[in-house]
């Protein structure tokens, strides 16, 4: 995740200037002293800017939210009466609470979803079954004089088959689960091939890239998406909170966005569909001179999937003043490494009438919004990743929420690694890029897992539009380094002297 935090209008006001915009920032006593910034200080008690009025949120969890109860059982639909054939069913969907279901002991309930496991014993038949919502599975038990066991018996009923069952909410006698659903009537709706293969028994992301329609189904697939989509909702719901507008930037584009990466060319000078396999690179067409001919394309020049929407953010932030773009994008980099995506969604506001201190302040209250909001929203999932993917991260994410955010220049960073008793692959020295290797040293070793954010950047290695700070040497940029990641945010105050 990148977000361009910083300000783009011509217009915007004198940095910590005392007349900020509609007076909504909170300011020093006095705008023109300059506290002195030192790695001593920072690391015994570390300082952050002051926070802006409008980023004063509580991070709390988010009450009457469609996620708010993603991380207890949920049953689809309750069912008053009967239900019989034809006759017509008043329902309302239900959400199971905190002491998960046993409030709803003795109500008829239908659940709609997909049998994650079948095991058929003498008297009874155990059938579990998931409808997505969360993690946790319904057990339903069903006996041979239930409505519907012709099906269980048949052999019908198997693994990724999806039901309708109609029980009643009773205690479970298990210890896996505290209610379970005593079945009345089930009814098959789609059935499952006897090669259906995600089965309870574990398999590898390897096995599962072949069998991408079906990775949605397992616990992790179906976790990430739940925790993805709280996530998205966290990222609309602080930046509308917070007085931001949603631009939708453009995909298809001629701008190259500063170089941010190399761009995938969209063109239909190279037949579509199972044509292009079977196409002669001589059917592109070429000038006289023995260039590509543009002019015959789709939109008569080149023109690329965007790698960001900065640009695009930019001209709406000098009308509309805070604006933040939430979408796809792409860079041809072919590196297979977890730091590199082909596809990925960006986060890139855009504030006017900021400077540096506002740009952290607003990626700070961003950044523990959404992870307060997500361990508050996804427990469930959250223990699963915990249990199964990678120990200790809900530690770590917990730490981000309550740990105090460590603040340095780059030169100090650079004094730091120099003084480390450690060798880096990539050799230390003022002036170079920062390294993955060396971001975590600073956030996981320097500060003890503390998330870190580096400012001052020296300007040869930034964007040209990066505001000078008053040394001539260093620019306006900040980047937020994370344990176990490194560099999770960058951004900077955008140059407006003329």
């Amino acid at each position: 995740m990148a977000a361009a935090l910083s300000p783009a209008s011509s217009l915007r006001l004198k940095p910590l200037s005392a007349a900020r915009f509609l007076s909504i920032y909170r300011r020093q006593t006095d705008p023109n002293k300059t506290i002195p910034t030192t790695l001593t200080n920072l690391t015994t008690k570390p300082r952050f800017p002051p926070k802006p009025l409008r980023y004063s949120i509580t991070l709390s969890s988010v009450k009457d939210s469609p996620l708010s109860s993603s991380n207890r059982r949920r049953f689809c639909t309750v069912v008053t009466g009967a239900l019989s054939s034809g006759e017509a069913v008043e329902s309302a969907k239900r959400e199971g609470g905190p002491d998960e279901g046993l409030d709803r002991l003795g109500q008829t309930l239908v659940v709609r979803g997909w049998v994650r496991t079948l095991r058929v014993q003498s008297s009874v038949t155990f059938i579990e079954v998931n409808d997505g919502s969360c993690l946790s599975n319904m057990q339903c038990v069903m006996s041979s004089d239930a409505e519907g066991y012709d099906q269980v018996e048949s052999g019908l009923i198997a693994t990724g088959a999806s039901l309708w069952v109609q029980g009643i909410l009773v205690p479970s006698q298990g210890s896996k689960q505290k209610v379970e659903l005593k079945v009345e009537k089930l009814v098959m709706i789609g059935r499952s091939d006897p090669s259906f293969p995600i089965q309870k028994k574990r398999v590898s992301r390897e096995f599962l890239r072949t069998k991408a329609h079906l990775r949605p189904r397992t616990n992790t697939f179906g976790a990430v998406a739940r925790v993805r989509n709280a996530l998205a909702y966290a990222t609309h719901k602080f930046f509308q909170d917070n007085g931001f507008v949603w631009v939708s930037s453009p995909i298809i584009t001629a701008s190259d966005c500063e170089g941010a990466g190399e761009q995938f060319c969209v063109t239909t000078l190279i037949p579509s569909s199972h044509e292009a396999a079977d196409s002669l690179a001589d059917s592109i067409p070429k000038t006289e001179d023995g260039f590509i001919d543009w002019s015959q394309d789709f939109f008569g020049k080149p023109a690329f999937l965007t790698v960001s929407g900065q640009l695009n953010a930019e001209t709406y932030a000098t009308a509309l003043t805070d604006v933040y773009t939430f979408g796809p994008t792409f860079r041809a980099e072919n590196s297979n490494t977890s730091r590199h995506l082909a596809e990925f969604w960006m986060i890139e506001p855009e504030l006017a009438f900021a400077d540096l201190n506002d740009d952290m302040t607003c990626a700070t209250a961003y950044l523990q919004y959404v992870v307060k909001y997500v361990l508050d929203n996804c427990k469930e999932d959250m223990d699963f990743f915990n249990t199964w993917i990678e120990k200790g991260i809900i530690n770590r994410l917990s730490d981000v929420v309550e740990k105090n955010f460590v603040q340095l220049t780059y030169t100090d960073a650079i004094a730091l690694l120099l003084r480390a008793n450690k060798k880096f692959e990539f050799p230390v020295e003022w002036g170079c890029d920062l390294q993955s290797e060396h971001e975590r040293y600073i956030t996981e070793e320097a500060f003890g897992g503390c998330p870190v954010i580096v400012r001052d950047y020296p300007k040869e290695i930034k964007a040209f539009y990066m505001r000078q700070n008053d040394d001539g040497k260093t620019v306006a940029a900040m980047d937020m380094l994370v344990p176990r990641v490194g560099e999770l945010i960058g951004g900077s105050q955008r140059e407006e002297r003329t």
